[in-house]
């Protein structure tokens, strides 16, 4: 990628989700997780959609509220070394459309999860931590906060 040319952004981060066919490849690629979970023959339906939750929570956590930094070049001084992916995306701005789109997601996942498990308890509760690792770094009132001061660097 051609950062700093007249045609490329400061930092590509901000955009990248917002690209075409971006939302289609990204739900594919959830698609394609429970597929092969689904694959593997002694896996049952509910601990398939348990897992496929449950990955792709700790996948979301991890790159979108863990890693910080960008990982283009950019010519922005280094303001984007202490941001996290998700407080990089649309420049910061809360409520845009994909970042609607990436809370709806893992609130759907849940959904079905829950339905193909059967509300069963056990898988109930650790879906319901998973969506809460994964939801609650995304609310407003939490952008650029580091709680106990972890990744706070």
């Amino acid at each position: 990628m051609n950062v700093g040319t007249a045609s490329s952004e400061n930092n590509p981060t901000h955009s990248y989700l917002n690209s075409k066919g971006m939302w289609i490849f990204y739900t594919l690629l959830v698609a394609l997780l429970h597929w092969i979970i689904m694959s593997i023959p002694f896996i049952s339906v509910a601990m398939a959609w348990t897992l496929t939750n449950v990955i792709h929570n700790i996948g979301m956590f991890v790159l979108l509220h863990i890693v910080k930094g960008t990982p283009w070049q950019t010519n922005d001084q280094g303001e984007a070394r202490m941001l996290t992916q998700w407080e990089q995306l649309d420049y910061g701005k809360q409520f845009t459309g994909t970042k609607k789109f990436l809370t709806v997601v893992p609130v759907v996942l849940f959904i079905l999860t829950g339905i193909y498990t059967m509300y069963d308890t056990v898988h109930f509760l650790i879906n319901a931590i998973t969506l809460g690792f994964v939801l609650v770094p995304k609310l407003p009132q939490l952008h650029q906060v580091r709680l106990f001061n972890i990744n706070k660097y």
